[in-house]
């Protein structure tokens, strides 16, 4: 988990992120630390903005509110992160839908194959639901502050994988928590390992894992490439995640240092967002031209599409309403 990629670009998003700050009177402002744990491997893009970030608030703040990232599972995994946050022991996280489930199920309904695959899609979504998720957190006691992407979902393999039923022959890689791809496995009829993050590219060096779902650019940031053959072309949803912090911990903070977290949040998660998209697609690019193969399976589109049917109809009632995912259909600009 601590191997690194670098990102040329990260420094002018970084750039992006402080300009034009000022300094604003801390007069008697209680000093707050937010402790918040990711999977992002220290280096990154993600934690060149998270590092920008935290120096803006820290100057806008007069260092009265400091945002402290613990990258590279340092913390375990996100299913650590959800339990350490319940404890008391981390404020916040960044986490994908994966980790969120665990606090607000229902958001779980933005995993769903077939529901958008495009990043306009994702952002109509986001605009007309963020409110109502924003809502849920609040509920179970948790701020959100910001929507983040991870990248496009890419079906990675030691073998060739043209349509679901060849995944049933390979040992796919199922993230613990991971309720979506393990009931896509269950409809396949394949028999995931079920694995955290960080013990993934053990398994890939042993071949107890040989297939996976994730972004190319997590493929590379976590050199899960490097033990791979074959990427499929069409991506199947996009990796969403989100950071937030624990209620109680944001309503401690003064007003002006709650109006600054929010307006700098604002301003990062555009950051992080335009800088994910860009270096996924270039690390897309990146793993071709270091071997990977690349699978089309435009052909056997149709039983993709079957499969993924079956999943949201599988989960709807279970795992998230139907009137949330017709909603998340409508927003998208999509349809079953």
């Amino acid at each position: 988990m601590k191997l690194r990629l670098a990102f040329t670009a990260a420094l002018a998003i970084a750039a992006a992120v402080i300009p034009g700050v000022v300094s604003r009177p801390a007069a008697a402002e209680q000093a707050h630390v937010l402790r918040i744990a990711t999977l992002a491997p220290a280096g990154s893009s993600w934690m060149k903005v998270f590092n920008a970030w935290n120096l803006t608030i820290k100057k806008e703040t007069n260092d009265t509110l400091k945002l402290r990232f613990y990258p590279g599972g340092s913390q375990g995994d996100e299913r650590d992160f959800v339990r350490k946050m319940r404890a008391g022991q981390m404020d916040g996280a960044s986490i994908t839908t994966t980790g969120l489930g665990q606090l607000v199920r229902q958001v779980l309904v933005l995993s769903v194959p077939g529901v958008f695959d495009e990043y306009d899609e994702l952002d109509r979504v986001r605009e007309a639901l963020s409110d109502r998720f924003a809502g849920m957190f609040d509920q179970e006691g948790y701020t959100l502050l910001g929507w983040g992407d991870v990248g496009k979902t890419r079906l990675f393999s030691m073998e060739r994988v043209e349509r679901p039923a060849d995944i049933k022959k390979l040992r796919p890689w199922a993230w613990k928590d991971d309720l979506i791809f393990t009931e896509f496995l269950k409809v396949v009829g394949a028999n995931p390992v079920r694995l955290g993050v960080p013990e993934v590219y053990p398994a890939l060096q042993t071949r107890m894992v040989d297939t996976l779902p994730a972004s190319a650019l997590a493929a590379v940031s976590l050199q899960w490439y490097t033990r791979l053959k074959f990427v499929s072309k069409r991506n199947s949803g996009i990796i969403v995640g989100a950071t937030i912090v624990r209620k109680d911990k944001f309503e401690a903070l003064t007003d002006e240092q709650k109006k600054v977290l929010v307006e700098t949040s604002a301003r990062a998660h555009a950051a992080l967002n335009r800088s994910i998209r860009r270096d996924d697609d270039k690390s897309y690019q990146a793993v071709l031209k270091r071997g990977l193969a690349e699978v089309d399976t435009t052909e056997n589109q149709a039983e993709w599409e079957e499969v993924g049917r079956e999943v949201r109809q599988r989960l709807t009632g279970r795992v998230y309403p139907k009137s949330l995912l017709d909603a998340v259909i409508e927003a998208a600009g999509g349809g079953e």
